[in-house]
């Protein structure tokens, strides 16, 4: 259980990272070739992430989900709150 939520945890940490650098490339001028790699890195991510625990550690497959769907929403949600200010 607390294994699958930590990988979650990170995984969803991390797609945010890549997420918020390729939408500020995006909207900061064009489309380069880190940007673009982030924004497929980001993209493929969860699938890895799910496959190979659906692979290895089926059980803790919901956890992992779980954990990586909290992250993005708090994430998003501290983000937002920070630019509002």
């Amino acid at each position: 259980m607390l294994p699958g939520l930590l990988a979650g945890a990170v995984s969803g940490s991390l797609q945010f990272w890549m997420l918020s650098k390729f939408t500020k490339a995006i909207t900061g001028g064009g489309l380069s070739g880190k940007a673009a790699l982030l924004g497929l890195c980001q993209f493929f991510l969860p699938l890895f992430v799910l496959l190979g625990c659906a692979f290895l550690f089926k059980e803790a497959l919901i956890w992992v989900a779980m954990g990586m769907v909290a992250v993005l929403i708090i994430c998003a949600l501290a983000r937002f709150l920070a630019n509002k200010k």
